[in-house]
């Protein structure tokens, strides 16, 4: 999940690629009577029986179904709680959801609940400009601390057990802004990274490539030796769109750097005006110029690089678990048996280094459902809510519908063959999301005895293994500006993504020549990124403090 920025009036616009998600621990809420609201009686009606919520699809929904309406868990969600939720999905494409999020915004026209990234601070996400406070402050979405405190039973037990979640979920002046998505454990935290064709470096005889030199190398045979066996030259050596040469550095990473903001011992620093990041381009320019990289990357399409994938066309790219090698060995099982599309661990420059980034996230990625201020029934709205993070609600948000999607055994919910083994065509991904969300975000507690049943290809759990291995020690948590920082803050990096954004594929294609990289550094100094770093490191520093 994984990503820059716009501006729509007095409302900044960050886009990239998305996101999505994994992990945490299972079966830690306590179930309560209070967790959900009461269906009420013929005498008293219950107060909460509609909900307006707006919240971003997910292509393995959207190809099945108009809106979460249709899916098993709410569908028995609204069983259970006697609530009926009118689901309002944005366009699929991060810009366009998040244009209609700041117009949405913009003109208070707000539903009940609101479930966006509110506190991520890069990624393919849809957000709030300058953060969850802003969102208070503005008077958009609730503070929602006591209302947990006495309404919310389970999340409450949650946040109790790990101090460290619920300092994750407040902002530095102690608001508690969402509902969380959450994991805990790596197992569900790991689900990205660089993968390649397992079965064309056997047909050339190649070793699974670690360092960029291999991966170079790798990538020409891919090209020049007809791996796909067609007899054209037809192959795309690599896969990477715009989005995933920022999205949690698969290939930027191994020259230390990310694409935005990182911390080096403590000290914040901007990933796109480092020395190294001139090294990077440099390499990225000439895979381009020799055609390693997809002539497309810069205008990215999930159907088009679908059709390639599945056509035999492509050989490695930056992919998701389960969206990815899951989804394709799904597609492809019928259709060509020998494909094996299998995890390549996160390159280095030399052999034998240690990878330090990778994309192992915390336990919050910043996706939970906010209340609104508009919403006339928020006690109730905390209740129903609060129903995920019990016993009863982590099943029905990991597992779906009993005796439909799962069934208990030995104590543990398991998912029924048919889901785990769909037919052709069909990737388990999109078998799972036909019950519930837990393949990627929403508010509840993922479950890792749901990550390792979903993991059920070899391949998927090898890349597990695999991707856990970088050291993530430069990532920043979710932190956040002050109140009176956010606006200048949000006005500077959007400013600064929208140039880097275009420059990055300016370089990389050679229209700019590398030759001008300081050039292009002065230009994102006098646009402000020195302000930036300082109220990063101030935000940093009060995160680590909370």
């Amino acid at each position: 999940m994984k990503k820059h920025l716009k501006q729509v009036g007095s409302i900044v616009l960050l886009s990239a690629l998305v996101a999505s998600a994994a992990a945490c621990s299972s079966n830690s809420g306590t179930e309560s009577s209070s967790a959900a609201p009461q269906t009420g009686s013929s005498a008293e009606p219950a107060k909460l029986t509609k909900l307006s919520y707006w919240v971003p699809n997910h292509p393995a929904a959207s190809g099945q179904m108009k809106t979460y309406a249709e899916m098993g868990m709410y569908k028995e969600l609204e069983k259970v709680t006697g609530v009926k939720v009118e689901f309002q999905h944005p366009p699929l494409e991060v810009p366009q959801a998040q244009e209609q999020f700041n117009l949405m915004v913009a003109t208070n026209e707000l539903p009940d609940v609101i479930e966006a990234s509110w506190g991520a601070t890069s990624g393919a996400v849809v957000r709030y400009p300058g953060g969850p406070e802003k969102a208070i402050l503005d008077k958009k979405i609730i503070k929602l601390n006591d209302l947990i405190d006495k309404y919310a039973p389970n999340l409450k037990k949650l946040l109790n057990e790990y101090p460290d979640w619920k300092k994750q979920i407040s902002t530095d002046e102690g608001s508690i802004y969402a509902f969380p998505f959450l994991r805990g454990d790596d197992k569900v935290r790991v689900f990205f990274g660089p993968s390649v064709r397992q079965d064309w470096l056997d047909k050339l005889g190649l070793k699974m490539p670690t360092t960029i030199d291999e991966w170079y190398t790798v990538l020409k045979a891919f090209k020049e030796k007809d791996p796909n066996g067609n007899g054209k030259a037809d192959e795309i050596p690599i896969y990477l769109d715009k989005n995933l040469f920022a999205t949690d550095a698969p290939f930027l990473g191994a020259w230390g750097i990310n694409y935005s903001f990182y911390q080096d011992g403590g000290k914040v620093k901007y990933g796109p005006i480092q020395p190294e990041y001139k090294e990077f381009l440099a390499t990225m320019n000439k895979w381009y110029k020799e055609g390693l990289l997809d002539k497309d990357f810069a205008a990215p399409n999930d159907k088009l690089f679908d059709n390639k994938m599945t056509t035999n066309l492509i050989g490695a790219t930056a992919s998701f678990n389960g969206g990815g090698i899951g989804k394709y060995a799904g597609l492809m099982k019928d259709k060509d048996p020998k494909f094996d599309l299998e995890a390549a661990p996160y390159p280095v420059l030399k052999a034998g280094d240690k990878a330090i980034w990778g994309q192992k996230d915390f336990a919050y990625n910043g996706v939970g459902a906010a209340i609104s201020t508009a919403n006339k029934n928020p006690i109730e709205t905390v209740k129903w809510l609060d129903y995920a993070y019990g016993d009863k609600g982590d099943l029905l948000f990991n597992y779906g519908v009993e005796g439909t999607s799962y069934k208990m055994e030995n104590g543990k919910a398991t998912f029924l063959p048919e889901i785990l083994n769909p037919p052709a065509g069909t990737s388990i991904q999109q078998a799972i999301a036909k019950y519930n969300r837990a393949t990627w975000s929403a508010p509840f507690v993922l479950s890792d005895n749901f990550q390792m049943q979903y993991l059920a290809l070899p391949q998927q759990k090898k890349a597990l293994e695999v991707w856990s291995q970088p050291t993530a020690e430069r990532k920043i948590p979710l932190v956040s500006p002050t109140q009176d920082e956010s606006s200048k803050f949000a006005s500077i990096v959007t400013d600064i993504q929208t140039y880097q954004d275009e420059m990055l594929l300016k370089f990389i294609m050679g229209v700019e020549p590398i030759s001008n990289f300081d050039q292009y550094v002065k230009k994102i100094q006098s646009m402000g990124i020195d302000e930036a770093i300082k109220i990063q490191q101030g935000a940093l520093e009060r995160f680590n403090k909370r």
